[in-house]
């Protein structure tokens, strides 16, 4: 009895600590959003817009539109962060496993990932008058090795937050049996020819949860180097207790996004996306 006391009394002698940080940091998150919302444009589908702003040209012609309404991001990139959320989407539901994906999965991963270099490379030659070489790029090309990679971020992703954050972190990969990876890419495969079909019941939310998981994905990544800057590894068994990572995680994305679309809103004059 007196150890589980003492154990409780550390407990809350933890979250004690805690409190005025936790504080802080929901006022400084709150404060970063709502000049995130003074500062861009007005109409909601703009400000969803921006977000991709900080991370994307945004090129009108590598782009997909829902009648006036331009995706947050270009198709690769649209791809890249849809496929990292599906990644963690899909890996969430089977427990708190840590270890990373068997080495048949990273090598197609690897291949997907070099694919989706050649490709941009290609794409990106084509700025250049006279360029004949190489293969004609498409936005369902774009959207396809931008979804490789993103499934990639987001099977690297998920393990390493689950062994940087969870004290019982299971030693087990998500893809141990054979069919869980197949399963994955054949929804992405799916999700993409949906997207590329640019159906409105499909292709509207796509790019509304693109532009949500630039600042998702950023950050939980910020959240993992959180974890280890305070040096939290480990050590939490609830999601309660990780709350402060959480917050500076997220604030750090919030303070990126700003600075980012700041620094190139000072460079162009314009919040439009780049026009080449």
């Amino acid at each position: 009895m007196a150890a589980e006391n003492q154990t409780q009394i550390g407990e809350a002698t933890i979250d004690q600590k805690d409190r005025p940080w936790i504080i802080a940091l929901t006022v400084l998150l709150a404060v970063l959003v709502a000049t995130w919302l003074l500062v861009t444009p007005t109409g909601w589908w703009e400000k969803i817009r921006l977000l991709g702003y900080a991370v994307c040209h945004q090129i009108e012609t590598r782009s997909f539109f829902y009648h006036d309404m331009q995706s947050p991001l270009c198709a690769r990139c649209t791809g890249m962060y849809l496929g990292g959320l599906l990644a963690i989407g899909y890996q969430a539901w089977q427990g708190r496993k840590g270890r990373f994906p068997p080495v048949w999965v990273m090598m197609i991963l690897g291949l997907l990932f070099i694919w989706f270099g050649v490709d941009g490379v290609n794409s990106f030659l084509r700025f250049f008058p006279g360029f004949t070489f190489g293969y004609q790029p498409s936005n369902l090309l774009r959207l396809t090795t931008g979804m490789g990679v993103g499934l990639g971020i987001g099977a690297i992703l998920t393990p390493l937050f689950n062994q940087t954050a969870w004290a019982d972190w299971i030693n087990r990969s998500f893809f141990e049996k054979w069919y869980g990876f197949p399963i994955l890419l054949l929804i992405a495969a799916l999700m993409t020819l949906g997207i590329y079909s640019q159906q409105p019941v499909i292709l509207l939310p796509a790019m509304f949860a693109s532009g949500l998981g630039v600042v998702f994905l950023l950050g939980a990544l910020h959240s993992v180097i959180a974890l280890m800057l305070i040096k939290r590894s480990n050590r939490q068994l609830s999601w309660k207790e990780m709350t402060l990572p959480l917050l500076i995680g997220f604030n750090v994305a919030m303070i990126q996004i700003l600075a980012t679309s700041l620094f190139r809103f000072l460079l162009i004059g314009s919040w439009a996306p780049f026009n080449l």
